[in-house]
């Protein structure tokens, strides 16, 4: 049994949607991240960098004791590793996997995440930080857009974690005010992996949280005044 940590933001999907392609039984933690449970010390034992999703794998392949993984580029590999399923073993084809993960990681998911904070949260408009990320955000989309001419179907070759981390970050064109059409490639990418039963079933865990976005939430989540950090004197 896996113990998923758990908040329905694109980096929660991820994890939530692997959980589903690969059947293995989950319960799901719910994480108030409006209200900054993110903050609390027995999460922060799991995931010391305070943010979600985080796992706990109570029955880990070497029999041992339960392993927590934090940042959901590792707990895909983890997972994939777990199960031997959407990663390669094959050298190269492992290691195409894993650039196209990292270039979400690193990329695709912090450049959308900064674009969409400035232009949909921020209370102040800035429009040279709203600018930068737009067309950084583009930049991505039309890298996104080659590589899959490129392979013709999907991220890495195969159906992979290099999908499933993608995916949901391009969820949010439609609300950063992207349109596909611009894409063709990530279109049709997008269409096939949106209609898998099991990325379906991902996105419609997480029904549970129905706060409203207010301030408070906003100082919660955007640092502007954030919890103490745990163990200050």
């Amino acid at each position: 049994m896996i113990d998923l940590h758990y908040a329905p933001t694109p980096n929660g999907w991820k994890i939530s949607i692997m959980l589903e392609e690969l059947g293995l039984p989950y319960t799901v933690i719910p994480v108030d991240i409006r209200a900054g449970d993110q903050f609390k010390p027995e999460f922060l034992e799991i995931s010391p960098n305070n943010r979600i999703p985080a796992i706990v794998d109570r029955a880990p392949n070497d029999g041992g004791e339960p392993i927590s993984v934090f940042e959901t580029g590792a707990i895909l590999i983890y997972l994939a590793d777990k199960t031997g399923r959407f990663l390669p073993t094959d050298v190269r084809a492992r290691s195409n996997v894993i650039e196209w993960l990292m270039w979400q990681m690193g990329g695709l998911g912090p450049m959308l995440g900064q674009h969409g904070h400035f232009a949909l949260y921020a209370p102040e408009k800035i429009p040279y930080a709203i600018d930068r990320y737009r067309r950084e955000a583009a930049r991505l989309y039309s890298v996104l857009d080659r590589q899959l001419g490129k392979t013709g179907r999907y991220v890495a070759g195969d159906y992979s974690i290099a999908d499933i981390a993608c995916f949901p970050w391009t969820m949010t064109h439609k609300a950063q005010g992207f349109t596909l059409d611009d894409y063709p490639n990530v279109k049709r990418w997008y269409a096939e992996v949106r209609a898998r039963p099991q990325v379906q079933a991902g996105l419609a865990i997480g029904k549970f949280v129905k706060e409203p976005f207010d301030e408070n939430a906003r100082r919660i989540m955007f640092g502007i005044k954030s919890p103490e950090p745990v163990g200050k004197s």
